[in-house]
């Protein structure tokens, strides 16, 4: 299980305070777990959680290594928001078999199982890459980065962002792509034929046409320029097709 932090936020301006800073509609917590994204105003990805209501708060799971920056930015924005954000001890459990009681689905695919917050942590031992791979789910720090515009690693179908709720910071950038522009780069799935790894440059008739990202078996994820697709790209001496 990566390292999770689970932060608290409560006080009476909690939920307008993040309506207007994450891609997703707050008023979905009434249904359970919402993902969403907090962005650059330039539209680039900054950080990608889970929210959760908690009696007159909300908890939001993060990962370790991004809840630093996430927590000073939040801070930055709250101003003199009655907003209050304190560390917890909770953990989070996750899993794909039967969930537990208390357990809530995953958010971003059926496949993913439940998620369970209380004193412990931990892992059922599902492969999670395996099915990040089969269902092309990005991961905080692989395939979502600092360079990252959200649409691009498929965050609408993760219902990871909402078109309808209104003003978000980066959410002009996000919805003229959605609107307005065609994507020219995104997540696919590829077949690997050979030694590749993660990082590794995929070339399409010797030009750069991505890269490979996280790889399970002969199956990967790959962020490709789509008019760079063919049907011989190569990383290094492997073979690369989308699948």
């Amino acid at each position: 299980m990566p390292d999770r932090r689970i932060l608290r936020l409560s006080g009476t301006d909690t939920e307008d305070f993040l309506q207007g800073l994450v891609t997703n509609d707050l008023r979905r917590l009434a249904d359970g777990l919402v993902y969403a994204a907090l962005l650059t105003p330039q539209g680039k990805y900054l950080a990608d959680f889970f929210l959760l209501r908690d009696g007159d708060g909300v908890l939001l799971d993060v990962a370790e290594p991004l809840a630093d920056d996430l927590l000073r930015r939040l801070t930055m924005y709250k101003l003199r928001a009655d907003v209050r954000i304190e560390a917890t001890a909770l953990g989070v459990s996750r899993g794909t078999g039967a969930a537990p009681a208390g357990a809530l689905a995953d958010p971003r695919h059926p496949a993913l199982g439940w998620r369970l917050y209380g004193e412990a942590s931990g892992d059922d031992g599902s492969d999670w890459d395996a099915i990040r791979v089969e269902h092309l789910i990005p991961e905080s720090g692989v395939e979502l980065t600092p360079d990252t515009f959200i649409l691009e690693t498929g965050f609408e179908a993760l219902h990871g962002v909402d078109f309808r709720k209104g003003c978000y910071v980066g959410q002009e950038v996000t919805a003229r792509m959605k609107h307005k522009t065609e994507l020219r780069k995104g997540l696919r799935r590829v077949r690997v034929v050979g030694e590749a790894g993660p990082g590794d440059e995929i070339v399409a008739d010797g030009k750069a046409a991505g890269t490979l990202l996280t790889r399970f078996g002969d199956r990967a994820i790959a962020y490709l320029r789509h008019d760079r697709i063919s049907d011989d790209m190569r990383a290094g001496s492997a073979a690369v097709s989308v699948d």
